[in-house]
């Protein structure tokens, strides 16, 4: 009889470690939250340390509660103090810097994590769709838990290596399996396929005051034998001045000027149009410049389109010394390519229907043509002044637009 009521006794026990408290909380969730906790998991503590600290003495359910709401917050959403930095990019505009950082914040509430809980999920399941699906994030956390145990690793490298972390949680969740990631300060583009690099090589980027926008968008079209179409603003600042000062300037550059970007459209004379009206300042011009497709072509042969309302593209280029530079921001925004054509035959070949001999008889043409993309190819821009490289090394880069400054961790 002693037996059978000490199997009864065992099994009633067992059952209360599965059974949720007040709160919705199983035991195994909250040891498996303070296992987390304890390395820090996904470097999402952040300005939660006196609640953690609560939570470690008390293992209160609610205190909690709060602090896996507040854990999913910031791993979904970074640890930046973003107001600061708008108001810093803001400041940066009123003094005619062109910057623009795109930040993709995910919608955490604390009815849906509460919810999963009460479903008996486990917190990495939970927490499983704020996890950023990129290999920096978990290589870079790396080196940071390893340089955090090295005293003799200096707080500006920590600090550094940290605010990179947050970047790549402020990154678009949704990278894909295949994309281009432009790493601004490396200066550099690689296409990564299944988390391998595929194709890399050196670029060009924005000017310190015409920054290379920080953004996602999706590969549409590739562009072969393009015309360049100035854009309003640097007709006005650029364009328009010098042809004021040398009327053969347009000649000397291969441009004409038309009604729209179409070069069928209505062709127009420097003489019919008001230069002068639209000499400098911003805004509308109601005549477009364009450099007409050629070997010299200022975007040399090809360019890659994802389109964007900042107007920038990856391209060909005629000014291949740059390349040479430590330093390479120099374009007006858009990222200008070491290797183009290694980028078009990798492209090409793998996200387009068009055949080698399709693609070389329409280059050789010198004739405008157009290619669309067959496979979902995202482009993203990206501000990583740390990352580990394909070999495994640390890196580091010069903060060629302030952004190491101007962005503030919020603990």
């Amino acid at each position: 009889m002693m037996l059978i009521l000490s199997g009864v006794s065992v099994i009633v026990l067992s059952g209360c470690v599965g059974t949720p408290d007040a709160e919705g909380w199983k035991s195994s969730q909250k040891e498996e939250f303070l296992e987390i906790l304890k390395t820090d998991k996904y470097a999402s503590i952040c300005n939660q340390e006196a609640l953690y600290a609560k939570v470690k003495e008390s293992e209160n359910s609610k205190l909690m509660s709060k602090l896996l709401v507040a854990y999913a917050n910031n791993l979904a959403n970074g640890c930046i103090d973003l107001k600061s930095f708008e108001v810093s990019q803001e400041e940066k505009q009123d003094n005619n810097i062109t910057t623009y950082y795109e930040t993709y914040r995910q919608n955490v509430t604390a009815s849906n994590i509460m919810m999963k809980i009460r479903a008996g999920q486990s917190i990495e399941n939970i927490l499983k769709p704020y996890v950023p699906d990129y290999v920096q994030f978990f290589d870079l956390k790396k080196r940071y838990t390893l340089l955090e145990r090295d005293h003799n690793t200096s707080k500006r490298t920590l600090r550094k290596i940290r605010l990179n972390i947050e970047r790549v949680k402020l990154m678009n969740p949704d990278l894909g399996p295949n994309y281009a990631l432009v790493n601004v300060p490396e200066y550099v583009v690689r296409i990564v396929e299944n988390k391998e690099t595929a194709v890399a090589m050196a670029v060009v980027v924005g000017k310190k005051k015409l920054q290379t926008p920080i953004f996602s968008a999706d590969l549409q079209y590739i562009t072969l034998n393009p015309q360049w179409s100035v854009p309003d603003s640097i007709a006005r600042k650029e364009v328009i001045p010098k042809l004021l000062k040398n009327p053969n300037y347009l000649i000397e550059k291969r441009m004409v000027v038309r009604s729209s970007y179409d070069l069928n459209s209505k062709e127009l004379s420097p003489d019919s149009v008001d230069l002068e009206a639209y000499a400098g300042g911003k805004g509308y011009v109601p005549f477009k410049f364009i450099e007409v497709p050629s070997q010299k072509n200022g975007l040399g042969r090809v360019k890659f389109i994802f389109p964007n309302r900042f107007s920038v593209y990856m391209h060909d280029t005629q000014s291949k010394y740059l390349f040479k530079r430590k330093v390479r921001t120099y374009s007006h925004g858009c990222v200008r390519l070491a290797k183009p054509m290694a980028m078009l035959e990798h492209i090409s070949k793998n996200y387009t229907s068009k055949s080698p001999e399709k693609v070389k008889e329409w280059y050789d043409s010198m004739e405008t043509h157009h290619m669309g993309m067959t496979k979902k190819l995202p482009v993203h821009t990206a501000y990583l002044t740390t990352y580990v490289d394909e070999r495994g090394k640390l890196l580091s880069f010069p903060d060629i637009y302030g952004f190491d400054k101007s962005q503030k961790l919020n603990f």
